[in-house]
């Protein structure tokens, strides 16, 4: 997939105020880890998350969205009535019916000419939104799209803590649950747009690829349960599908772009946590000194861990004009999407 005239016209994210760190996890597991003679440290030392953050509990995946929706309209030079395609990407859903963009659609008071809907795919549901909006712009079907995902994992980590306390669980029948205390919170936004319509120097996508193996599609399950919602997720297995998976997206990328592991300035990743990271990076003979990293303070966001780690990257000035950077998502079922930005400098 080959872009020439899309532009990230603005990129912006909303955090939760409420943080939990590894060891608030572990403490609220402390008969867990006294049973099975787990040690203190050990989900900090496994995944090098600090710390993750959560909504107040109730908070709709909408109004996740919409915070950053309003951060992000608050940054562009597009006004909300202009937007002609709003679409929300996350994992995160208020309901099977209406779509949820129909509520971040009313929230941001957005106009009655603006298409919506929803894109779901794991963690690469915001990426496979870009490219989606991507190709709607260079089409000539719209002019500018407005893309948000609010993710809230503290349904999840509750409902895991509960159910780590079956005393019928062994070390090894406890590990399926474990990726799971990884999962944080948060909300991203970007505005995309035709690129002679963006008033100053921004990211421009110049081309994306996509490799998919869905031989692999249950070593990640997670489905709503009551009120709450559950996953179960073979690690171990994971990492090595993914990788895998990674390693011929990484084939592709190359091919589609001309790029080698040295062209881009900055690497961002789908945050999962260290021990995915070294071994990505490994992988595809990448510089471990151009990853960007957010696991540390946000943990895994879905959906939201890749565009909010170029929101930050962008911010701190790790990204900036005349460099490229490459976005490398990865989302179980399992699917690999890999895009390259390229921003033009400023003189």
């Amino acid at each position: 997939m080959q872009f020439r005239n899309v532009a990230i016209e603005s990129i912006a994210y909303a955090l939760p105020e409420e943080i939990w760190t590894s060891a608030d996890v572990e403490a609220k597991l402390a008969g867990v880890y006294q049973r099975l003679r787990l040690p203190e440290g050990r989900l900090e030392l496994m995944t090098g998350i600090k710390e993750r953050r959560f909504w107040p509990a109730g908070t709709p995946a909408s109004v996740a969205s919409a915070q950053a929706g309003e951060a992000v309209l608050a940054k562009s030079s597009f006004g909300r009535e202009q937007m002609d395609l709003l679409v929300h990407s996350a994992v995160c859903r208020d309901r099977l019916e209406p779509a949820t963009a129909s509520y971040v659609h009313g929230l941001l008071g957005l106009s009655g000419g603006t298409q919506i809907f929803d894109i779901s795919n794991a963690c690469l549901g915001f990426l496979n939104a870009m490219v989606v909006a991507g190709s709607m712009i260079e089409s000539g079907q719209i002019e500018r799209a407005l893309i948000c995902s609010g993710e809230n994992g503290r349904p999840l980590v509750e409902n895991t803590l509960q159910q780590l306390q079956n005393p019928e669980l062994t070390r090894k029948t406890i590990k399926p649950y474990f990726a799971n205390l990884t999962i944080g919170a948060g909300a991203v936004a970007a505005v995309l747009c035709r690129k002679d319509l963006a008033s100053r120097s921004c990211p421009l996508l110049s081309a994306a690829v996509c490799e998919t193996d869905t031989s692999h599609n249950e070593l990640c399950q997670g489905d709503s349960a009551g009120d709450a919602l559950e996953m179960l997720t073979d690690s171990e297995e994971l990492l090595v599908a993914g990788i895998g998976v990674a390693t011929r997206a990484w084939a592709r990328f190359v091919e589609a772009t001309g790029w080698t592991a040295d062209t881009p300035d900055r690497v961002i990743t789908h945050q999962v946590g260290k021990a995915h990271t070294r071994e990505l990076f490994a992988a595809l003979d990448l510089d471990l000194e151009k990853d960007f990293a957010t696991f540390e303070t946000l943990g895994n966001v879905g959906s939201v861990s890749c565009p909010i780690t170029l929101a930050r990257a962008i911010e701190d000035g790790a990204y900036r004009p005349g460099q490229k950077a490459a976005l490398l998502g990865i989302g179980s079922g399992l699917s690999s999407l890999m895009m390259a930005l390229e921003w033009p400098s400023d003189v």
